[in-house]
């Protein structure tokens, strides 16, 4: 049996009647170099071994660092990031458009589609011109594909052209939906994993996909929040968050988001990331759009990190109702 607390904001499953001493030893850490505090009271290091860990428990875990400042970045595939804000580079108006909104969403993960050079007119520009994959991160993408085999060749051909081993799987069912065709994404996924690639996967919200995905060797499970470009929002959070809290790799929500506020509710559920193209592309000011995504995650993951207050049926007052005049 387990049970679900969270620890330095991210929420955890371990065994029923563990304690905070044990946790301590699985998380690699080293007692006497951190203080622990859960449910806002600081345990004493001699307790360590008493105190068993309860449903539910918030649990803060410190040790010094140079400095001061806080460091509440994100790995994928060995690979840390600061920015928990992806974003893609199609649909805009021009080049310069797409890397001042770049700039703007303070992001430091870009996608990018792999297609045909063009032969016919090579003074056409280059997205290489503008946003510089020496500054961001290059996330070549499967957009457009829909089978396993197409999405393959695609990535392997994005591997020559540029070395890129972390690369974004998609692979669709059909073009009305642009939902992900789950059996070939599967495919695919076991087959790039052997074939040495860093595989983060637009998925279904499905747990159960996304179980399978991981157990595939999956870098990052990307359940969609709504259609690709609807701006619809998180249309299944149940879902996304029983992805979450079963995932040992991080999950970000991919497609469907249309406005900050849909930005922060994925993060709020305590998602390590969203993925963007349309919100930012299709606004009537990308570069504003972009700041704001970027501001709206920062605070969605301030307030998961923070803990929601409790949902009651009933009122309950702010100021105390005794000694009323």
């Amino acid at each position: 049996m387990t049970i679900s607390i969270t620890v330095n904001g991210d929420l955890r499953r371990i065994a029923s009647g563990a304690s905070i001493a044990s946790l301590v030893i699985d998380l690699d850490l080293d007692p006497k170099r951190v203080a622990v505090e859960r449910n806002l009271e600081i345990v004493p290091k001699s307790a360590y071994g008493d105190v068993l860990l309860m449903d539910g428990d918030r649990l803060e875990i410190v040790h010094f660092v140079g400095g001061g400042s806080e460091d509440d970045g994100w790995e994928v595939a060995g690979r840390r990031f600061t920015s928990r804000l992806i974003v893609g580079t199609g649909k805009y108006k021009d080049y310069a458009v797409n890397a001042a909104a770049v700039e703007a969403s303070g992001a430091e993960i870009v996608t990018v589609a792999v297609r045909r050079v063009n032969l016919t007119d090579r003074s056409q520009p280059l997205l290489t011109d503008y946003v510089d994959p020496k500054r961001y991160t290059y996330l070549p993408n499967t957009a457009g594909c829909f089978t396993a085999d197409e999405a393959m060749r695609t990535l392997r051909l994005a591997r020559e052209a540029g070395g890129w081993n972390l690369v974004k799987l998609e692979v669709l069912g059909e073009a009305k939906t642009l939902y992900p065709d789950m059996e070939q994404t599967l495919r695919a996924t076991k087959e790039l994993v052997k074939d040495g690639f860093d595989v983060m996967v637009y998925c279904a919200d499905d747990p159960i996909a996304a179980k399978k995905l991981e157990d595939a060797g999956a870098a990052a499970i990307m359940p969609l929040g709504a259609p690709i470009g609807s701006g619809l929002g998180v249309q299944n959070p149940v879902m996304i968050r029983l992805i979450i809290e079963q995932a040992k790799v991080p999950v970000l929500v991919d497609a469907g988001v249309g406005s900050a506020s849909d930005a922060a509710v994925a993060m709020e559920l305590g998602c390590d990331g969203v993925l963007m193209n349309t919100a930012i592309a299709e606004a009537k000011d990308p570069v504003m759009m972009a700041r704001a995504m970027r501001h709206a995650v920062e605070a969605g993951r301030l307030s998961y990190r923070a803990g929601r207050m409790q949902r009651r049926l009933y009122a309950d007052p702010s100021s105390p109702l005794g000694g009323l005049i």
